[in-house]
């Protein structure tokens, strides 16, 4: 989508007013269900494709903070299952940033459930809280300035009144979530000296940055449209992942780059100011070819799914196959798998890290059950009393298993105490989580799972054999079915996309 002013509110005069009455300020005016939709600056953002490069710019920002960088090494799944975070990620922000007060309303309820379960301690004893409100501040504040960047990268800096305006919205965003946005300045003109004072004062060379910046896209797994073809995805990888490194770097603040020590490549600056400037030729293309959810829908895609774009997937892996054997035959790259390879058992080292370790982190704790939960709660949209229902069955399944395999009582399981126990998983608190999952995934409590409920959870088609014909999934067989995958390490399941696919 291609920025036009045609279509864009005009600037406010005011940009300092509360809202009375209510305890919010949102930097406007306006009340916050005049600052989203279709027409909003914030909204038009998302189908920008030089906005892919300026939310790794953001994330690294708001990585650099301690206490977000804490949070997300201890909690986020973004190393282990990129792709799946981005995703959630988009779908969260297009549902605060549009038209419809209700879903924007039922979304900040969601998020605010999800970070109130997020706090803790990093590795020099700082508490950390999700719920910080000057934190929270701050990760809008990056994604405001990250936009505003963007646009001055690429040779097409926004003007005056339509920064205003686009604050006023970030604002909005941030009222919305939090029920006010004292945190962030009133003013753009008051916004600069903030943003400053927190890269010069109170950022820092985390552990995530690091990840971020050095491990992630070097080691960034497949996305589900291209599983199966590692020779073409190495080959791609190897050449990307060190040039978005490199800009991500050039396009962080001088101050801050040069205090954290991150070395600046000779000609960086001009490469990263090309790559956005090259980027941003695509909003060119006809509307609706670089539409976000598309391109993340498409990515997301499995082969086996009833969507009608699946044969077409399926021919075109067909060929990329044939590319990689030719690939293959050039650079020292991993075989192909072997289609027929894909059923039968992991072993335990793997199904750890693929499933039980959803951190990456190398052990096995609370944070990783409860991003399973997590993951299964957004996928079913479900409301407070059923997710807090879900988290709680992942709970009680936590304390069996560090009951059963936490043999050196560090309050943890690693990969060697799972692999030597050899443990059968499926106790009666996994025994619970299943219950619970199918009666949060029936959602009109007929005892069965039909196609649509199948799909919701799973966002692929109903794909069992089911005796007598009829497309229901009974709770015997989920329960049954969720067991075999938790406790069996069974592949070519529903569950690997849904908890082992990054």
């Amino acid at each position: 989508m291609t920025e036009t002013d045609a279509d864009e509110p005009q600037p406010t005069t005011d940009t300092s007013t509360p809202t009375t009455g209510t305890g919010t300020s949102t930097g406007t005016g306006t009340g916050t269900d005049q600052l989203f939709g279709l027409g909003s600056r914030f909204r038009g953002f998302f189908n920008d494709p030089r906005w892919a490069l300026a939310i790794i710019r953001a994330t690294v920002l708001e990585a650099a903070h301690p206490q977000i960088g804490a949070a997300l090494a201890d909690n986020s799944t973004f190393v282990t299952h990129p792709w799946r975070r981005l995703r959630n990620t988009v779908t969260s922000l297009q549902r605060m940033s549009g038209s419809d007060e209700e879903a924007r309303r039922k979304e900040a309820a969601r998020l605010n459930r999800l970070h109130s379960r997020i706090s803790g301690a990093d590795a020099r004893d700082r508490p950390y809280d999700a719920m910080d409100p000057a934190v929270r501040a701050w990760v809008v504040a990056t994604l405001f300035e990250s936009s505003v960047a963007m646009c001055r990268f690429s040779g097409q800096p926004l003007e005056q009144d339509a920064i205003e305006e686009l604050y006023g919205e970030f604002r909005g965003y941030l009222a919305a979530l939090d029920g006010d946005a004292r945190h962030l300045p009133p003013t753009v003109h008051e916004f600069w000296p903030y943003y400053e004072r927190v890269v010069a004062e109170e950022l820092e060379h985390t552990e995530a940055m690091r990840i971020i910046l050095y491990r992630l896209f070097d080691h960034l797994p497949a996305p589900p449209l291209l599983h199966g073809l590692p020779t073409l995805w190495a080959a791609g990888r190897a050449v990307v992942g060190p040039v978005i490194g490199a800009i991500t770097v050039a396009s962080l603040p001088e101050p801050f780059r040069c205090r954290a020590g991150l070395p600046e490549l000779p000609g960086a600056r001009t490469l990263m100011q090309s790559a956005y400037l090259g980027v941003g030729l695509a909003r060119f293309l006809p509307e609706g070819w670089l539409r976000t959810e598309t391109m993340l829908d498409l990515l997301a895609l499995s082969p086996d799914s009833d969507d009608p774009r699946s044969q077409t997937l399926r021919a075109l892996r067909d060929r990329m196959r044939r590319a990689g054997a030719l690939v293959r035959l050039l650079a020292p790259l991993p075989p192909e798998p072997d289609p027929g390879e894909t059923g039968g058992r992991r072993g335990a080292e793997e199904f750890f890290a693929t499933v039980l370790d959803q951190t990456g982190d190398g052990y096995v704790d609370w944070p990783d059950l409860a991003a399973m939960a997590r993951e299964l709660a957004g996928r079913l949209d479900l409301d407070e009393p059923a997710e807090t229902r879900l988290y709680d069955a992942f709970a009680d399944w936590w304390r069996e298993l560090q009951t059963a395999l936490d043999t050196d009582g560090d309050g943890r399981v690693s990969c060697r105490e799972y692999a030597e126990a050899v443990p059968s998983l499926a106790g009666p608190a996994l025994i619970r989580v299943a219950e619970v999952l199918f009666d949060v995934t029936d959602t009109n409590g007929d005892q069965r799972i039909d196609a649509a409920e199948y799909r919701a959870l799973f966002r692929r088609g109903f794909r069992r054999d089911l005796t007598g014909g009829d497309d229901v999934y009974p709770r015997g067989a989920f329960v049954r079915d969720f067991l075999s995958f938790m406790s069996g390490r069974s592949r070519s399941t529903p569950y690997d996309p849904l908890l082992a696919d990054a």
